[in-house]
């Protein structure tokens, strides 16, 4: 095992925490990737996959310096040593915040473009502990296999905490057609054998982001159907190079190698998400969390709440970096005294703002369960997610138009140390007591974060990930009760009925 189990300075106390190298070594496994007609010996030998693994091994790196521990790990109060707050499970509104420091931690080292960091899959099994309790009183509904739910799910938690464990998650099946059931249902990932000391699953799961540069894979069916056949009703976790499972790279939309001036959002890679198959993959006995019970499919959205948390931090993050971009904007070209411009930011101040305050909202409602574990306020989250998504086209080209003719015309590195040219950018490209090239990095920044592939990509998968508008409404009508708003009507106009 790879993880530091013990600490060699007697002030220190013993950690679980993996370095960069060892996190990279771990993923040498001869997992089975294919990218195009090339199948990988090793995830490195994909330019953008290894440049995101590179990132992610810096994060392993920043739980040692004292700069980034706070933010990345703490004290398990149940063994005494330190690991990674990304597996932390909060029982009190304060580990609650402290939590939030790691979602803040992954979204600025990737600048909010990595929907699923290393920390998002742990969140989903937080929120299976959470609900302990429930999946305690559920029982295998297939013959043959009869595993213990909540006793796995914490083994599970435990697991991933004391070996610094990467995981991704997949919930979302395969792309179908839409107006056959029949076709739908195919796709599911489903159990195909049933034994006493696990099961065997075949189908296909998709937008597995990180899945080529982590350890293990958390899976289940989106949804909570209860037409979900038995078979398709499991949630659980393998390890990624599981026999039977082929990963299928989408195209990648990063510049790995470009020149940090150039790219500066880019070129530090990806998460490359993965079309997963499974081909008769065993799945013990131990990492099996739901199976054949469609009611226990039902609480996959209140066992999200930590990964909901998750995204609409990142979001706030994010909004964030907009803000301080379109102020340099304005310091770098000289226009902060422009009444429209002044609006202009003030719009990005005011979503980002607002973003920041449904984050603090949720968790100042947070609620304790009986299982000990506190949530934020699900309903904060959704109508969180709900504006973020509404609002980001608007945004994203707010930001675009601030920088005017900078995004439209950018120059390389290469092309202002040009002897034959570069004087010619230096000279006549200055900005507002910069100079040519500090302006440009500036807009290549934006570039990277609105207008690029890579950012393309982003703003397709932040409205896929936070669910469409009409769905997030419809989930706003369920989880928000009016009674009281009702009576309170009533009062005032009294009325007796």
């Amino acid at each position: 095992m790879t993880v530091q189990e013990t600490s060699k300075t007697a002030s220190k106390p013993a950690h679980r925490l993996k370095t960069g190298a060892e996190f990279k070594a771990s993923l040498d496994d001869g997992r089975n990737i294919w990218i195009g007609k090339r199948k990988l010996d090793k995830v490195t030998d994909e330019p953008a996959l290894g440049a995101g693994v590179e990132l992610l091994a810096e994060m392993f790196d920043d739980q040692f310096k004292p700069e980034f521990e706070d933010a990345t790990t703490y004290l398990d109060p149940k063994t005494g040593e330190v690991v990674s707050r990304a597996w932390q499970l909060p029982t009190t509104v304060e580990e609650l915040a402290d939590r939030r420091k790691m979602i803040e931690y992954t979204s600025l080292k990737t600048a909010g473009t990595f929907g699923r960091p290393p920390d998002l899959s742990p969140a989903i099994v937080a929120g299976l502990m959470a609900y302990q309790d429930v999946f305690k009183e559920k029982k295998s509904m297939i013959d043959g296999c009869n595993p213990d739910f909540a006793e796995n799910i914490e083994a599970y938690m435990d697991f991933g905490r004391s070996t610094n464990l990467t995981a991704s998650e997949s919930l979302a099946g395969p792309q179908t057609d839409r107006s056959n059931p029949k076709a739908a249902e195919m796709a599911f990932l489903r159990v195909t054998k049933a034994q006493a000391d696990g099961i065997y699953v075949s189908g296909a799961k998709t937008v597995g982001s990180i899945a080529a540069q982590a350890n293990d894979i958390f899976f289940t069916n989106l949804g909570g159907l209860t037409t979900t056949p038995p078979e398709a009703c499991v949630w659980g976790a393998v390890p990624i190079n599981a026999d039977g499972i082929t990963m299928i790279s989408r195209e990648m939309v990063s510049q790995p190698g470009a020149n940090k001036f150039d790219h500066p959002v880019s070129s530090m890679g990806e998460e490359a998400d993965q079309f997963i198959v499974f081909d008769n993959v065993f799945v013990p006995k131990e990492r099996i969390f739901n199976l054949g019970d469609p009611d226990g499919m039902s609480w996959y959205g209140r066992a999200t709440v930590f990964a909901h948390w998750h995204v609409l931090t990142r979001m706030a993050v994010k909004s964030e970096l907009f803000v301080g971009a379109g102020q340099m904007v304005l310091d770098v070209l000289g226009t902060g005294k422009i009444p429209a411009v002044q609006q202009m930011l003030g719009e990005l101040i005011q979503y980002s703002q607002t973003l920041r305050a449904f984050v603090v909202a949720a968790e100042a409602k947070a609620t304790q369960l009986p299982s000990g574990v506190v949530t934020p306020d699900v309903s904060m989250l959704t109508a969180g997610r709900l504006y973020s998504i509404e609002h980001y086209p608007r945004i994203i080209h707010i930001l675009q138009e601030m920088c005017g003719q900078g995004l439209v015309m950018r120059f390389g590195k290469d092309a202002f140390e040009n002897p034959e040219i570069g004087h010619y950018l230096n000279d006549l490209l200055p900005g507002h007591g910069v100079s040519a090239m500090q302006k440009e990095l500036l807009m290549n920044f934006i570039w990277d974060m609105t207008s690029g592939s890579l950012a393309g990509r982003v703003a397709l998968f932040e409205n896929v990930n936070s669910s469409p508008a009409p769905r997030l409404r419809a989930r706003l009508f369920d989880e928000v009760s009016r009674e009281s708003f009702v009576d309170q009507v009533k009062t005032i106009a009294g009325m007796d009925w």
